[in-house]
């Protein structure tokens, strides 16, 4: 759900955004949310008391500073700010799928656990719905680039705030 928020504010604020823009945040967030189970898994139990307690800090951290420089651009720009392009998209998969690591490792301690099929599932239900997430964003119409650019980095803001609150629970 993370991911769908995020895609939805991308929709919000890239100016003429459309269904290759949609495909590229499935793709995006989709790969991501499929790879870091798996590489959650092969890490196992070596490095997972380490992940589960950097994980929050290092999500708010990238959402945090993704969101903050969209308010700075928004705000600096006024109405005539260019809307924000794709350009951090890969950090904010990186971000919002780093619970994902831990699934992984969690993955490796259960037994009769399909690894592929589990992570297929969960990459192309993210995909299908950060496409669907983009295209809403994208057709909501009336929303200058500057309110937009606001309103992104603030859901950025928050998801990382909110990612920070659960790891730290």
């Amino acid at each position: 759900m993370d991911a769908f928020a995020v895609s939805v504010t991308s929709g919000l604020t890239v100016k003429g955004f459309g269904a290759k823009h949609a495909c590229l945040l499935g793709l995006y967030f989709g790969g991501f949310q499929f790879l870091m189970p798996l590489l959650g898994y092969l890490l196992g139990s070596t490095v997972s008391s380490l992940v589960s307690e950097w994980a929050p800090y290092i999500s708010f951290f990238l959402l945090a500073f993704v969101g903050v420089k969209m308010l700075v651009e928004a705000i600096k720009g006024g109405e005539s700010a260019v809307c924000t392009q794709l350009r951090h998209s890969q950090l904010m998969a990186v971000a919002t799928s780093l619970d994902a690591l831990a699934v992984g490792i969690s993955f490796a301690f259960m037994e009769g656990v399909s690894l592929l099929p589990s992570c297929l599932m969960i990459g192309c239900t993210t995909f299908v719905l950060c496409f669907l997430g983009g295209m809403l964003g994208g057709k909501i119409p009336g929303v200058s680039c500057k309110t937009s650019g606001i309103l992104g980095g603030l859901v950025l803001c928050g998801i990382g705030v909110k990612l920070l609150i659960e790891g730290l629970i």
